[in-house]
C-alpha cells in the first residue's frame, strides 16, 4: 500500500509517500480504507525528533493518529460493525492507504470526511483533561489558553454543552471563530490576568493550557489553585503543582468518540477545519501545523473513494 513515511528525524522535507506492507486487523480491531487523516502538533514533534526520548519509534515510520474511512476488515471478537461501515477513530501510523484501529465509532452520515478525521485526538484529549481537572460543571467558568486549535475548540464545546462558561485565548484573527462557538475570546500573552478579570469578574474556576506557550504561572494566578489548572503542552508545569496529561500519563478516554458523534448529530459540536492538503503535500501540512495560529484542525486527504 502507499503511505506517508519518514526514515529519519528532521524538518517536513523528510516526509514522502512510499510503498509499505499492508497491515491487517487482529482480534478486537478493524481495518479501514482511509479517506482522511488528521494532523496534530504531536505528529510534527515526533517527526522532528523532539519526543524521541519519551516516545521512541522505529524508523521508517508512518505519522498520524486521527483517521476516518470505510471498514474493509473486521477482526475476531469485534461486534456492531461490518465491512462497508463508515467510521472514525484513533490508531498509530494512519496516514496511509489502510489503517488498523483499536478505538473507533460510527461516523454520522452528515459529518464530512475532513471533520471526522479532525475529531478523535481532540475529543479524547478534551474529555480526559476536563475530567481530570474538574470536571467543570454548569455555571462555572473555564479558561482555555489556545482556544482556537483542534483541542481548544472541541474542549470548549464539550464544556459549553454542560453549561460551562468558556473564555478562550487566541490571536485576534480567530476571535470571530471563538464567538461562533459560544466562547468569549481574548488575546494571549502578558496582561492575560487583567483581561480575564474584566471578562469574568466573579473569577475563573478552571484553566486548560493547550498551547504550551509559558502561561502556566499566570493561569495559576488567575484560578488561584494549581490543582485547578491542567496542561497538555507544557511538560515543565509539574514543578508548579499543575497536572500534565499526555500519552501514557492517564487512562485514555475513548468514550469521547461516541460522545462527540452524538453532540455533532444534535448540532452542539462544530468541527473547524483550518486547512486540507492531499497526502502528497503533507510537508506543507506539517509546516502549517508548526507555524501555529491555527483556526481548527489540519487534515490530509488520502483517498476520494
Amino acid at each position: 500500500m502507499f503511505a506517508l513515511t519518514f526514515s529519519e528525524y528532521g524538518d517536513p522535507s523528510v516526509l514522502q509517500v512510499t510503498e509499505v506492507p499492508e497491515p491487517h486487523a487482529g482480534p478486537g480491531q478493524v481495518r479501514i480504507a482511509v479517506r482522511t487523516a488528521g494532523v496534530n502538533p504531536v505528529d510534527w514533534k515526533i517527526r522532528a525528533g523532539h519526543m524521541k526520548d519519551v516516545f521512541p519509534i522505529e524508523l521508517p515510520a508512518i505519522p498520524g493518529m486521527d483517521v476516518a474511512g470505510v471498514v474493509d476488515e473486521v477482526g475476531e471478537g469485534v461486534e456492531g460493525v461490518s465491512v462497508g461501515d463508515e467510521v472514525f477513530g484513533s490508531g498509530n501510523g494512519v496516514s496511509a492507504q489502510y489503517a488498523v484501529l483499536d478505538h473507533f465509532t460510527a461516523k454520522p452520515a452528515s459529518m464530512r470526511w475532513a471533520e471526522a478525521a479532525a475529531l478523535p485526538v481532540p475529543a479524547e484529549t478534551s474529555l480526559r483533561a476536563l475530567d481530570l481537572v474538574g470536571p467543570p460543571t454548569a455555571g462555572q467558568t473555564l479558561l482555555i489558553d489556545g482556544g482556537a486549535g483542534g483541542v481548544g475548540t472541541v474542549a470548549a464545546q464539550f464544556a459549553i454543552a454542560d453549561g460551562v462558561h468558556v473564555i478562550g485565548t487566541a490571536s485576534e484573527s480567530n476571535h470571530d471563530l471563538l464567538r461562533s462557538l459560544g466562547v468569549v475570546p481574548t488575546t494571549y500573552g502578558p496582561g492575560l490576568k487583567e483581561r480575564v478579570a474584566a471578562l469574568a469578574p466573579r473569577g475563573v474556576d478552571f484553566a486548560f493550557d493547550t498551547a504550551g506557550k509559558g502561561s502556566v504561572k499566570e493561569l495559576i494566578e488567575i484560578v488561584g489553585d494549581p490543582g485547578k489548572v491542567i496542561t497538555i503542552a507544557d511538560f515543565s508545569a509539574g514543578q508548579y503543582g499543575v497536572l500534565v496529561t499526555g500519552a501514557g500519563t492517564h487512562p485514555q478516554r475513548f468514550d469521547a468518540l461516541p460522545k462527540a458523534a452524538k453532540l455533532y448529530e444534535e448540532g452542539k459540536l462544530v468541527i473547524p477545519i483550518d486547512s486540507e492538503f492531499p497526502l502528497a503535500e503533507a510537508p506543507k501540512a506539517h509546516e502549517r501545523s508548526e507555524g501555529g495560529h491555527l483556526s481548527g484542525k489540519i487534515v490530509l486527504t488520502v483517498s476520494q473513494s
